[in-house]
């Protein structure tokens, strides 16, 4: 039997009888579980997931439904409040959700019909996501051209408002044999449920269409990637998302000339042109960093009464630069504390110096600097979430030779 949600996918509204309310929990994640009841009607027009679409949202009576599955030719409803058995409840489907399924369900159904019929590429699965979807075709590769041609050709269907009308067939009927089918669920129960596209396509389905191609307003191909196993994946927008797509396209367009300053037919080339300069002047600075690091230490080194704790913060700074200043200052004379980052906030420190100091002062800086790391060969590298306490961190070193010197 098929639902009324199958029978007419318009409906928006619909009143039904509760068969079954029983405990259950919904698996929001592996270690997530909420509780609620099982609601099972004698009939719905709120979708349960299946063909690749997910499920509808609605309400039956004042209560919300949080998902809507499948078992055998019924529809399960999770709500959180209990419904009693027997009683008459009036069912809401979310329109808004329903019909952009609707859209992208049989946007799919005539991809699939026409790439297979023009190039003789097979549609070997789909997903439906929240903004783009993808099918999977059985080909190693697809040309732009043959893509083109693709999105001509779906529209133009669009445009000759085609109708698309689901029926039942009994199994075992002949008329199967003509009609294009992945399989059936392993609990599939009663006639089999075929979506036609007049003229162009049969199709074994269970989910919610479009009455006519017209519906479905535009079609857009986006890309094709390669997929797993020698197949390409096609991805796409129809309907509304359509609509959506473009303007939010416009609207990063506007964005970008704005930032770019140049009309949009100039948008790459002009990124391009800022991407080799940020490359000219990242490596240059790289290269100024170093001579700094050179200098910070040669300086430090050229004091006759230096102290003998050594600290140096570059807030554009990285690991590199705290590696040079270390190796020209050296390990064996000195404890050298060097960070990069926000010196408020977050960033990255380096200690070094005679080893078994560094071992021994390594964890008690980062625990000054709220952070964590580990000491190798004279060196204790971590990271800080505290750099604001570094005047702390170079008290803790000194306090260290103080004690040292008093032994």
């Amino acid at each position: 039997m098929a639902l009324q949600c199958q029978r007419n996918s318009y409906r928006t509204e619909f009143s039904s009888k509760v068969v079954s309310c029983d405990p259950g929990q919904l698996v929001i994640s592996k270690k997530k579980k909420q509780p609620g009841y099982e609601v099972i009607l004698e009939d719905t027009i709120l979708f349960p997931e299946g063909g690749g679409q997910p499920d509808d949202r609605g309400k039956l009576n004042d209560v919300d439904v949080l998902r809507v599955t499948r078992k055998q030719d019924k529809a399960v409803h999770f709500v959180e409040t209990p419904l009693e058995v027997g009683s008459e409840v009036r069912m809401e489907v979310d329109w808004t959700r329903r019909f952009d399924h609707m859209q992208q369900h049989s946007g799919q159904h005539l991809i699939t019909a026409i790439a297979e019929a023009k190039f003789g590429y097979k549609t070997t699965s789909w997903e439906l996501g929240s903004k783009v979807s993808s099918i999977e075709m059985d080909t190693p590769a697809i040309t732009m051209d043959q893509l083109s041609e693709l999105e001509w050709e779906v529209n133009d269907c669009i445009r000759r408002q085609i109708p698309m009308t689901p029926r039942l067939l009994e199994p075992g009927s002949p008329e199967l044999d003509q009609v294009r089918s992945r399989g059936l669920p392993d609990d599939h129960m009663g006639p089999v449920r075929v979506v036609e596209i007049e003229g162009i396509d049969s199709n074994t389905c269970c989910g919610t269409h479009v009455s006519n191609l017209s519906h479905l307003q535009a079609i857009k191909l986006l890309s094709m990637e390669k997929g797993k196993k020698g197949k390409t994946n096609v991805t796409f927008v129809a309907g509304n998302r359509v609509l959506e797509y473009v303007g939010r396209a416009h609207n990063r367009e506007k964005s970008l000339t704005g930032i770019l300053k140049c009309p949009p037919e100039e948008h790459a080339e002009m990124a391009d042109k800022l991407q080799k300069s940020l490359k000219l002047t990242n490596k240059t600075c790289t290269g100024l960093l170093r001579d700094v690091a050179v200098l910070e230490a040669q300086r430090y080194k050229s004091q006759p009464n230096r102290d003998p704790v050594f600290s140096l913060h570059r807030k554009e700074g990285d690991s590199e630069f705290m590696n040079i200043v270390a190796n020209e200052i050296g390990n064996e004379n000195a404890l050298v504390l060097l960070s990069v980052g926000d010196e408020k906030g977050a960033g990255t420190f380096l200690l070094s110096g005679p080893a078994d100091v560094v071992e021994a002062m390594g964890p008690k800086v980062a625990e000054v600097l709220e952070g964590k790391g580990a000491a190798k060969r004279g060196r204790f590298q971590g990271k800080a979430t505290k750099l604001s306490n570094l005047k702390m961190a170079e008290d803790v070193l000194r306090e260290h030779f103080k004690t040292q010197q008093a032994a």
